[in-house]
């Protein structure tokens, strides 16, 4: 037996090893991830990014050939650093500390070395490559903007940070993602899927062929095309309009709720945020403390509403009954309530009905409609509930829903706000009367008032605003096609709309901005205007709103315009909503009266206030400066080329 003994302990091992590379191969091959594999490099293709055309099937943005100089540390062997340096166009230092964040990084997986070589320093290079071991060149698509505007709605791509990539397993290190705007809101649509190559490498860390004949190699699956709703012509228009100002124009299609036009001012031309010099254009936009670029003020600003919220007042106070359209009161100049209380009043003075309070925008009225909605009921809480409720249907006071990646609620109080805010005392509808007019707690962005407009227009119901109009081989969510209807009944819009339409006519407060051939309903509004500055609450000059829809009884667009610091409402925002409208409609103007006074007249200097470090005066009267003749000419030649 004993002779035996060694044969079988040769079959017994030869049996365990067959058993275990069986096991290994058939069991467990599942458990192996050829991405984790060291000996296998991965080559990523990367796919076009998809195209972004405006509703009219302009293109706005596309794509141009990049090269990155990618880097693998534990391959890099040594090389003359001041002719690789000079080849890069960069210094020994820069080279050192991005060296050595890709070996931080990994010393085994690509790193973005130098990112976005053009075309020329590309062909430079190419050519000697082979002699620095441990880099390469990969091609990747940056974007093409063909607009040098709408940058707050586009948005822009760039590196994935590592937050990103560690929620999401699709991006590695070097990747591109949206950044803003539609960029951000549709970057799966739009990113496609990229390709994957495996390549085998030896114990000598020496590529030798494809892994398994290039079986489980991919090809990149190019990004969707998608058509957004922005007109390229009204946002390049309104864009123009609002040089030398800053704030926000909304303006939507009221019978989809598209957005025609999201204009933020000043804005930045795309193209910056695009190349080797993005990084350092980035900064100094972030760093403007005073026009604040980057920031949307047409869905981030937030400031009262002022007179066009008088339109949502006469609505809640029809739906309860407390007013007709015939409901009448003598304005003296002042409306007094409680034991010394007292609203200052510009309306002129006289017998005021609704159509009438309206188009002369009667603080008085609408004070004395505004205290009767909420003296519904004896409990003050429980009306406040009730009228704001009425208000929070046309979409204020809420995060829209729209597909925008940013946004802001607002405020619209309701009975819980201000129990809290005056826990000593009973209040009542004169203690919260400045919402009557739209100042007070009430807060909006200028996308809040555009929609507000949109659901008077429509007489109760909009569709959420949304930036999408089609995606390719793709469906839009059906909220965006799904009306959502106000709590105010139908038959209580034709008075106010009456009302709206009288601002442009018959003396109301925008007669002078009226545009032969179109019936335009519209609202003048002025809401102060406060900032911290040195730690102390100043008050600064007025800003200037506008609400708008037209046609009356088919309405085409719905607009709201915010000017900052613009004094009063039919002095900038008033014209600059009456432009935009004949501009939509008619694809002209005739008001070029309008237009010269928008382009010849400047608010800088009222930005430049806070910063000056010199005191100054609110200036409620509409103080101007003009701009140069030089730039006048320059905005001139631009408008000739929309």
């Amino acid at each position: 037996m004993r002779q035996f003994l060694l044969f079988f302990i040769i079959i017994l091992v030869g049996i365990t090893f067959i058993g275990r590379l069986f096991y290994l191969q058939v069991y467990s091959a599942e458990g192996h991830n050829i991405l984790d594999d060291n000996a296998i490099r991965k080559v990523y293709d990367y796919p076009k990014r998809g195209f972004v055309y405006d509703r009219n099937k302009k293109l706005l943005v596309g794509n141009q050939p990049s090269y990155d100089v990618m880097v693998i540390p534990q391959e890099v062997k040594p090389l003359d650093t001041l002719e690789f340096c000079s080849l890069l166009k960069i210094t020994k230092d820069q080279f050192k500390k991005t060296y050595k964040r890709a070996y931080n990084y990994s010393p085994r997986l690509p790193y973005v070395f130098l990112a976005h070589l053009s075309k020329e320093d590309y062909a430079v290079l190419q050519e000697k490559m082979r002699k620095y071991e441990g880099f390469y060149i990969q091609k990747r698509l940056l974007r093409d903007y063909q607009t040098s505007v709408a940058a707050n709605v586009l948005g822009f791509i760039a590196e994935a940070t590592p937050s990103q990539i560690a929620s999401n397993p699709y991006y590695i290190m070097g990747d591109l993602i949206g950044k803003q705007g539609v960029e951000l809101s549709y970057e799966e649509e739009l990113r496609g899927i990229k390709g994957i190559k495996f390549i085998q490498k030896d114990r000598f860390n020496r590529d030798i062929g494809p892994y398994q004949n290039g079986e489980f190699d991919t090809i990149p699956q190019q990004g969707k095309d998608i058509t957004i709703t922005i007109d390229r012509t009204l946002q390049e228009y309104g864009e123009l309009l609002m040089t030398n100002k800053r704030g926000g124009i909304v303006a939507l299609e009221p019978k989809t709720g598209e957005i025609l036009a999201l204009v933020s001012a000043p804005s930045y031309d795309p193209n910056l945020l695009v190349g080797r010099k993005r990084s350092e254009n980035y900064t100094k936009l972030y760093r403007d403390s005073i026009h604040l670029p980057l920031i949307d003020k047409s869905l981030l600003r937030v400031h009262e509403p002022g007179s066009p919220f008088k339109a949502i007042v006469a609505l809640t106070a029809l739906q309860e009954g407390v007013i007709t359209p015939q409901t009448s009161l003598f304005c003296s100049g002042v409306y007094l309530y409680g034991r010394r209380g007292k609203m200052g009043c510009h309306c002129g003075g006289g017998n005021r009905d609704l159509i009438l309070g309206i188009s002369k925008s009667c603080n008085s009225y609408f004070a004395n409609a505004y205290r009767k909605s909420l003296d519904i009921v004896s409990n003050s809480s429980k009306s406040m509930d009730i009228w704001s409720n009425h208000v929070k249907s046309f979409g204020l006071g809420e995060f829209l829903g729209t597909d925008l990646p940013i946004g802001k609620k607002g405020n619209i109080p309701d009975g819980a706000y201000y129990d809290k805010w005056y826990p000593d005392f009973k209040w009542v509808g004169s203690t919260v009367l400045s919402n009557a007019i739209g100042q007070g707690e009430i807060l909006v962005t200028p996308i809040h008032l555009a929609n507000m407009t949109a659901a008077i227009a429509n007489r109760g119901f909009y569709y959420t605003p949304h930036i999408i109009k089609h995606i390719q081989g793709k469906e839009i969510d059906s909220k965006y096609t799904t009306p959502n209807y106000t709590t105010i009944d139908k038959k209580h819009f034709e008075p106010v709309i009456q009302g709206l339409f009288n601002v442009y006519e018959n003396n109301g407060t925008a007669q002078h901005l009226k545009v032969p051939g179109i019936e335009i309903c519209g609202k003048t509004g002025t809401s102060e205007n406060f900032a911290i500055i040195e730690g102390k609450r100043t008050q600064l000059t007025d800003h200037s709103l506008f609400i708008a829809f037209a046609p009356k009884d088919d309405p085409k667009i719905a607009i709201a315009v915010f000017v900052e610091n613009g004094y009063f409402g039919s002095r900038y925002a008033g014209r600059i909503a009456s432009l935009m409208i004949e501009k939509y409609l008619k694809d002209e103007v005739s008001r070029t009266d309008l237009e010269n006074w928008i382009l010849t007249y400047s608010l800088e200097h009222e930005y430049q206030k806070p910063f000056s470090g010199k005191p100054f005066k609110i200036n409620r009267q509409g103080g101007q400066e003009t701009v140069s003749p030089e730039e006048l000419k320059i905005l001139k030649d631009k408008l000739k080329e929309i």
